[in-house]
């Protein structure tokens, strides 16, 4: 965490009182009087404050409950408990649902894939070991402006189950709030944002939330969301940007991609994002320590995936210090499961360790 510094001032009171005799002759003294005595006790030094102990963050990609998935939400309890391991390992953990939540509205008229999931996803993501759900994305308002008032019913009855919701809210600064928490006294941000700038995705800019009207964060004007990166700045240690961007079936960031990067760094901390369908190169930014994962792939998705996985970083004092990368692949049944051992595990290494040959980032120290 960035220090702290705690004042301490002790303000030691002495004073004297005596007899002016009145009314009395005044007499010379026969001897000098004594000497003050120093009696008063030094005030302790306060000892420095420790610094605060590594927390780690994880983050994986994209996630909703179609197709197979959605017989999983009969019971949200057990829906994802075969990853319930690997999501609740961190001390903080972050997804992004790529899907409307709620039960009403019509499709976007129109749009080639429209999703939709009751509000007993978000019961299960939270059961898991989910932390923070950001729901900047190209599927948040599937089923327009209804299902976006059954979505935010659905994420404000989550939060006091200690599950937070980002990227959508009634109004522009709602929706580009932060959720704010205290890890054993780090105090990590984290805010979503959509650049829907993809020019083979269907087109979504106007579901972007407006000063007075509801919808999604979305960062192609990029002013509000540095502008709240800046004010969460000032509150906490560690920024995390979690970004809905890039190019649908490239493995390779966008010029997009590195333009918003090289605006965050230095100001964010962590920048993670998704929207490709596969893993992006990471690292850390050119000229600063801003952590950046360019994209994490899909992770519980209806179609199976040769290659995904959870990011997991370590954070000490406001800064990434170490990354770990769990690879999985996503079988018929929607779920990731995960390879560490191996051939297959040091292949999966070894691929997204070539990623970022074509980033501007530099491997961790």
């Amino acid at each position: 965490m960035r220090g702290r510094g705690i004042l301490l001032v002790a303000a030691l009171l002495a004073g004297c009182a005596g007899d002016d005799g009145v009314g009395l002759p005044s007499a010379a003294p026969t001897s000098a009087p004594p000497a003050p005595t120093a009696s008063a006790t030094p005030s302790p030094t306060p000892s420095p404050m420790p610094p605060p102990s590594p927390v780690t963050l994880a983050f994986a990609g994209d996630v909703h409950f179609e197709g197979a998935l959605r017989a999983r939400l009969e019971d949200p309890a057990t829906a994802l408990a075969p990853i319930a391991t690997q999501l609740g390992a961190a001390d903080l953990t972050v997804v992004n649902l790529e899907t409307s939540v709620g039960t009403s509205g019509t499709p976007e008229p129109g749009k080639r894939f429209t999703f939709q999931a009751p509000p007993s996803a978000l019961t299960a993501l939270h059961t898991a070991g989910v932390d923070v759900v950001t729901m900047a994305n190209n599927h948040a308002m599937d089923f327009g402006p209804d299902g976006l008032t059954d979505t935010l019913a659905a994420t404000a009855a989550a939060r006091p189950e200690n599950l937070d919701v980002v990227g959508v809210g009634a109004n522009l600064t709602e929706a580009f709030a932060p959720a704010l928490r205290n890890v054993r006294g780090t105090t990590v941000a984290v805010i979503g944002a959509n650049v829907p700038d993809d020019p083979g995705a269907d087109p979504t800019a106007h579901w972007a939330a407006r000063s007075s009207t509801p919808g999604v964060a979305t960062a192609l004007d990029p002013a509000p969301l540095l502008a709240a990166v800046t004010q969460a700045r000032a509150t906490a240690d560690v920024v995390v940007v979690y970004l809905h961007w890039g190019v649908q079936g490239e493995s390779c960031p966008s010029p997009s991609q590195t333009a918003l990067a090289s605006a965050l760094a230095g100001q964010a901390d962590i920048v993670v994002g998704s929207h490709a369908h596969l893993v992006q190169g990471a690292g850390l930014a050119p000229t600063t320590d801003t952590y950046v994962a360019y994209g994490l792939g899909n992770f519980v998705w209806y179609t199976p995936t040769e290659a995904t996985g959870m990011l997991t970083v370590t954070v000490e004092n406001g800064a990434v210090t170490a990354e770990s990368w769990s690879p999985a692949t996503i079988g018929a049944d929607g779920l990731p499961s995960f390879t560490d051992e191996g051939d297959a595990a040091d292949d999966m290494f070894a691929d997204r360790a070539a990623l970022r040959e074509c980033t501007d980032l530099r491997p961790l120290p």
